[in-house]
């Protein structure tokens, strides 16, 4: 990468910050107010307009799949009556009545273009000029880009084609033919909205079975059950999701869904992939109205191929694929990310080689984005103290 890096003159001293996070997510705003609290200084780089822009730009019926008492920001409950799952808007008042309470100095407008060492400080290439700091956290979230595969022909397909983060009214769907590509998080949130629609056609297009929890027992909210988990050696938590997931929903590969490649816990740890919540699409697998089907092979301008030869005709595919980070332009010359751009560390761990640099929230947690953010939060303090 060419230095584009302006070195100061003789009479203009270098400014270096103390802390510099990159991001004003769940994840960045809770690392803002945890240096802030330890008393180190921090600005806070958003290159958006406004906080939770993300949310904002999601379907309006989306809600979280993680429980309200563990989805909270640090130091500020969700107010009295809010749901046990609550909707995106009551996440967005959230997020900016926690930015307020604790005078976060977050810095709008400002994107983040590269980050460079400098031996004994990071210089921080924006698109409002160099900045300099001892401590650079980055924040931008492990769903930054959303990703579609590239499948062959699917230039040609006359039909749309839609990543699941693009889903928007549920109702859009009424009178149509749809196919969801993914069995993970995503593509049963699309499902679990997608049921109460009068469609035509359902089909689940599923490479892989998911771990999958319900939001429910009875009237307990499973997840309020996640930091017990999150405390269980991995295989054990491998089995108790796998168990659960058994006793609620029965053997759902007489219905086409294919095995898990590996337990719901492992998977977090190894590919990152987030643990499903169902809300009603195992019943409509159940029922018929889901209908699942192999793995897309390709794409023709009438239809879609897959993998064991049939051809369906959606008029609507929906891509529940995943995101990527989309670092590489950030920090790709740093040689931290691995193949498919995720950071190799999180939290409180980080390169000795590359002193100061620090990512969170670049991997899913079984407890939840928002507890996880408390949790690296902390973790990347107490190094950065025990280094001061």
């Amino acid at each position: 990468m060419t230095d584009t890096t302006v070195r100061p003159t003789a009479d203009q001293p270098v400014t270096v910050e103390p802390a510099i996070v990159i991001g004003a997510g769940a994840a960045g705003l809770a690392a803002a107010q945890a240096l802030i609290k330890a008393g180190v200084a921090t600005a806070v780089l958003e290159k958006e307009s406004r906080l939770a822009e993300p949310w904002r730009r999601r379907h309006q019926q989306l809600h979280l799949n993680t429980h309200r008492d563990l989805s909270a920001l640090p130091g500020l409950a969700y107010p009295g009556g809010t749901p046990a799952f609550p909707h995106k808007d009551v996440v967005i008042r959230h997020m900016n009545d926690f930015s307020q309470a604790n005078r976060l100095p977050v810095e709008f407008g400002v994107a983040v273009e590269a980050v460079l060492f400098r031996g004994d400080h990071w210089a921080v290439q924006t698109s409002a000029g160099l900045r300099r700091a001892r401590h650079v956290v980055i924040a931008t979230g492990r769903d930054r880009e959303p990703f579609t595969p590239p499948w062959k022909g699917m230039q040609a397909f006359a039909g749309r084609i839609v990543h699941s983060a693009d889903f928007g009214n549920a109702q859009d769907y009424a009178g149509k033919k749809v196919l969801v590509v993914g069995a993970g998080n995503s593509g049963f949130d699309a499902l679990n909205h997608l049921k109460q629609i009068d469609t035509t056609a359902i089909w689940l297009s599923a490479r892989s079975g998911p771990a999958l929890l319900p939001k429910r027992v009875g009237k307990i909210a499973v997840h309020r059950l996640s930091p017990l988990m999150a405390r269980l050696p991995l295989r054990l938590a491998d089995a108790v999701i796998a168990t659960t997931q058994r006793l609620v929903f029965g053997d759902l590969t007489k219905f086409g869904m294919p095995p898990a490649p590996a337990g719901g816990a492992s998977r977090l740890t190894t590919d990152y992939t987030a643990i499903a919540a169902d809300d009603g699409a195992v019943d409509a697998i159940k029922a018929g109205k889901i209908v699942v089907v192999p793995a897309i092979r390709e794409f023709t301008r009438d239809g879609v191929i897959l993998a064991d030869g049939r051809l369906i005709d959606p008029d609507i595919v929906i891509a529940a694929t995943g995101y990527r980070t989309g670092l590489e332009p950030m920090v790709g010359s740093l040689g931290v990310l691995d193949d498919k751009g995720v950071p190799l560390f999180n939290g409180g761990d980080s390169d000795p080689k590359l002193p100061g640099l620090w990512f969170t929230g670049m991997r899913p947690s079984i407890r939840g984005c928002f507890a996880n953010a408390s949790i690296l939060a902390r973790a990347i303090v107490q190094r950065i103290a025990g280094s001061s």
